[in-house]
């Protein structure tokens, strides 16, 4: 693939923008990205799912629920791309706000998510500073599947663990709620499946409520 010149981006960028931020062309495959992500996380939730009601590892319960939310993570940036200043994402994930109705009030957005998902993606980053910190103590590096409650009000160093009946992820010690992001992937995925048999987004959106 050949690098476009600096103006011939330029110039390309501003059509695409002008357009609404998607071509027309285009939109099947934008469309189709999302199914796969939507469809990735929902099958990881599902996953889960299973772990716990047959008993499964921690090890085993807690790698489920790490993959669906690093799957919602890629789907959660084409709504709210990391480069949101350049032109080219934030007109493509403003098209795809207005189409999928989705507002900034979203669970996918929520603050506690970015950082759940930062510290799922730097876990080795955050574990050098943890063990900084805290070089005494009883440590808990293996998954655990328990109450969170009780673990945050032990003096224990948990390196992972997750609270089904809370939708709680604990982290090195913080606590992450993951509780909504569930429903919202299941109401773009139901939404970009029916986008999908038309062959295209919305011609006309209402605003995000």
């Amino acid at each position: 693939m050949q690098d476009l010149s600096t103006e011939e981006r330029t110039k390309r960028v501003d059509i695409v923008a002008e357009y609404g931020g998607i071509l027309r062309q285009t939109e099947a495959f934008y469309i189709q990205s999302i199914i796969y992500c939507a469809q990735c996380a929902e099958s990881a939730f599902s996953s889960y799912d299973e772990c716990l009601a047959e008993g499964a590892s921690p090890t085993t319960t807690v790698s489920k629920i790490h993959e669906a939310l690093s799957h919602v993570a890629a789907l959660s940036r084409f709504f709210w791309p990391v480069r949101s200043k350049s032109k080219l994402h934030s007109s493509r994930a403003e098209r795809l706000k207005k189409a999928f109705l989705i507002s900034d009030t979203s669970p996918l957005i929520d603050k506690n998510l970015r950082e759940l998902r930062n510290a799922l993606e730097h876990f080795d980053e955050r574990l050098d500073e943890f063990l900084l910190k805290n070089d005494t103590g009883q440590f808990f590096p293996t998954p655990i599947v328990d109450d969170s409650e009780n673990a945050l009000e032990s003096t224990a160093k948990i390196f992972k663990l997750v609270d089904p009946e809370r939708h709680v992820f604990i982290i090195l010690g913080e606590k992450f709620d993951f509780s909504g992001v569930r429903d919202a992937i299941d109401q773009i995925l139901q939404k970009s499946v029916e986008f999908n048999e038309e062959g295209r987004l919305p011609l006309k959106s209402t605003s995000c409520g």
